[in-house]
């Protein structure tokens, strides 16, 4: 008798689990890609006038329609690291985001209500290695089965420049032990 409710419980949890990450609602997505070089999956071209240069913080709006792409160009100087895109019209629930310059995309609610979508996340010669200086990247806005991005929404952009956490552990780690292995050094007698 016990096994039985411990299986009908089982059974029920897993069926539960799998009814909360069944997402019926087709969500607007958000999808940013390398251009020409730009990136591990390169769109074919700028458009004729060229990609718009931006800096480390710039500001766009979702193209009319709600679809389209937009088409940048970083001239800040620097290879950004991190881009943190900020909204204030479609919940984070409600975004989905697909990319190929970043190891990662998290969308979240901020705390005054505006959402957050930070890709983050470089490694060596992983293909993932952010947006170089100079290179042009896309971001691209879909409908998914009717549910589109509304058409002149603003965003504002917050690129990052500064090394990972886990390189700047690594260097600390580092230096630690040079200073370590020299005040051992100069406290030998043979020194």
């Amino acid at each position: 008798m016990k096994i039985s409710r411990l299986c009908l419980l089982v059974s029920l949890a897993l069926l539960c689990t799998g009814l909360a990450f069944a997402d019926g609602i087709k969500d607007p997505k958000i999808i940013i890609r390398g251009v020409q070089g730009g990136g591990f999956s390169p769109l074919s071209h700028c458009p004729e006038g060229g990609c718009t240069p931006v800096g480390m913080n710039f500001e766009f709006s979702v193209p009319k329609h709600g679809t389209g792409s937009l088409f940048f160009m970083n001239v800040s100087g620097k290879n950004w690291t991190s881009l943190k895109l900020i909204e204030t019209g479609v919940p984070a629930e409600a975004v989905s985001c697909s990319q190929s310059l970043f190891l990662s995309c998290t969308i979240r609610t901020l705390e005054n209500g505006s959402v957050e979508i930070l890709l983050s996340g470089v490694k060596g010669h992983n293909p993932h290695t952010g947006i170089a200086n100079g290179s042009n990247f896309a971001i691209g806005f879909a409908c998914v089965d009717k549910s589109c991005w509304p058409g002149g929404l603003s965003f504002t952009a917050h690129a990052s420049s500064a090394p990972e956490p886990g390189t700047i552990a690594l260097m600390v780690t580092g230096v630690g032990a040079i200073l370590s292995r020299r005040k051992r050094w100069k406290n030998s007698p043979t020194a």
